[in-house]
């Protein structure tokens, strides 16, 4: 029976909207028209110019046939049209699919068929990637291919594409009409897992969750009007963590940056005002341990957001010496990037910095919008104990969750079997209900910031006709966190050295997945045969690395 607080009130086109963070982008024109959004070298563009090229963008892709649930991918570095292309495509009514450009040829063409892409729009720098991972497809429609022209890119530029960005933006409408989706349920975004096992799996977000996690950003930064935001983070990385959006709704500025140096960082945050910059511990390690006269005159105040590891007492204490503030998130792709954060305490800066460090390795609580984020018994699906040692699974549920992964029933209903998203990873949770991972169920190595799966890592050992047996497993790394350590069981007679296994994976693998150890032996396992890769993780740290 209907409420009486339902009679006689329809929901209508007054008093309901569906959540989008492209109104985020049409207010900041609006309210903010002449303040600065995107900065790029020397180029400099305000929201409401980058509000009319992001209409072009959407015109365009229109006038070429591509509209609601069509796929325009794109392969691009943290550039301006990359912060377009988060707002151009979903206005379009297409879905943004953001390519992770470390990739190879091989796994960039898998997504471009696995999502059906339309049109691709790629930057100089990998036109060569692009050019091999489209002659790889197996599909047969044809493919508007977009070629990016950058001032700032010093190789040798490859035309691939039909037409260039600017050209295409030029036949696109400054006034286009865009709608809002008609459900905030529709989806926005498709972004690719790294894949554990067999291929990756693709991610769909809803207009509605980056919209929300967008918020979630500002509130736990209580990030003010007009943040100036660097782009450390690949953009790529869960759509940049939703910050371009965040950004959009701030009327902030986007400083981008092509490449992440520390050099060109400290240069950027000194020279620009920046704010706020996110990225893996690698990224803020960059400047911690940059020369002491490159630092010199970095603003303190900077607030500088880490995730893909803990951060160590001495990145903590890098930092403070800087003057920036650190805040530790943690999250999947599955949820639109962070979706807890170890909040702070005021009572926590009276502590020495072994015990501020223990405490912000953890990976905390909820994100404001997020409904909740708890350490569950996998199989009774109720919350364990918070005494910070029995060990659950990390669960989500709320607005800040995919759609579920395309093409994958399976996966999807696995992914939320009762009720919760589950994670994969292993933790335990504290009386103060913050959250502390203390392993991965799934055996990923997290290297700089990108997922590394053991297993596809194994099996390309395994082609070697000279490997008998192989296992992969995570080797601590100053600089990157984590790197792969390969273990080797080669068969008799073989003179295989660590510097051929290394060329092997080469040829099969992107670089960063790639081990950085190789130790040849016989590799400990049970009695029913199964590798015991316990035994190797207390051996890797001790593993001499390979210059690869």
């Amino acid at each position: 029976m209907a409420s009486i607080f339902d009679q006689d009130l329809p929901r209508n086109a007054a008093n309901f909207t569906p959540i989008s963070p492209l109104s985020f982008l049409e207010r900041a024109a609006d309210v903010y028209p002449d303040k600065m959004a995107v900065v790029h070298g020397s180029l400099r563009r305000t929201w409401s110019q980058t509000y009319e090229r992001c209409r072009r963008l959407a015109s365009a892709l229109q006038r070429a046939g591509l509209g609601k649930g069509d796929t325009v991918a794109v392969m691009l570095p943290n550039t301006p049209p990359m912060v377009e292309a988060h707002f151009g495509v979903p206005m379009a009514g297409a879905v943004l699919n953001s390519l992770n450009t470390r990739l190879d040829p091989e796994a960039v063409a898998f997504m471009l068929d696995h999502g059906e892409a339309r049109a691709v729009i790629v930057d100089p720098e990998f036109a060569g990637t692009m050019r091999r991972a489209i002659a790889l497809r197996k599909e047969t429609r044809p493919l508007l291919v977009i070629d990016v022209e950058d001032a700032l890119f010093t190789g040798e530029t490859q035309r691939i594409g039909s037409i260039t960005y600017d050209a295409f933006l030029a036949g696109g409408d400054p006034q286009f009409a865009w709608e809002l989706p008609a459900d905030e349920w529709d989806a926005i975004a498709l972004n690719y897992t790294s894949g554990t096992t067999g291929n990756p799996k693709g991610v769909v977000y809803h207009h509605r969750g980056a919209a929300t996690n967008a918020i979630s950003n500002i509130l736990e930064w209580d990030m003010p009007k007009h943040p100036v935001y660097l782009w450390t983070l690949p953009m790529f990385h869960c759509n940049g963590w939703c910050f371009p959006w965040t950004v959009a709704a701030r009327a902030g500025v986007n400083v981008c940056l092509r490449k992440v140096e520390a050099r060109a960082m400290a240069d950027a945050i000194r020279g620009h005002g920046v704010t706020h910059y996110c990225g893996a511990p690698i990224v803020h390690g960059m400047l911690v341990n940059a020369p002491d006269e490159l630092k010199q005159g970095l603003p303190a105040g900077v607030k500088a957001m880490v995730a893909g590891a803990a951060p160590p007492a001495s990145l903590i204490e890098g930092m403070e010496k800087m003057g920036f503030d650190l805040t530790h998130v943690y999250g999947l792709t599955e949820v639109y990037g962070p979706a807890t954060a170890c909040a702070k305490h005021e009572a926590w800066e009276e502590l020495d910095i072994g015990e501020r460090a223990r405490l912000n390795a953890r990976q905390g609580v909820r994100y404001h919008l997020q409904r909740s984020a708890e350490v569950l018994d996998p199989q009774t699906m109720r919350p364990v104990p918070r005494d910070g040692e029995t060990m659950g699974e990390i669960m989500f549920r709320g607005n800040i969750t995919m759609k579920g992964y395309l093409k994958n029933a399976k996966a999807t209903q696995e992914a939320f079997a009762g009720g919760w998203y589950h994670t994969g990873d292993l933790a335990v949770q504290y009386p103060d209900g913050y959250i502390k991972i203390k392993d991965r169920s799934k055996d990923i190595i997290i290297s700089g910031g990108e997922n590394i799966s053991s297993i596809e890592v194994e099996d390309v050992l395994y082609r070697h006709p000279e490997v008998l047996a192989a296992a992969v497993v995570a080797k601590p790394d100053a600089k990157w966190g984590e790197t792969p350590c390969a273990f080797v069981e080669l068969k008799a007679g073989s003179k295989l050295t660590a510097e051929e296994v290394v060329a092997h994976c080469k040829k099969h693998l992107a670089g960063f997945k790639v081990p950085r150890a190789v130790v040849f032996g016989e590799l400990p396992k049970t009695s029913t045969g199964k590798i015991q890769k316990f035994e190797l993780r207390k051996k890797a740290g001790s593993a001499s690395a390979i210059d690869v």
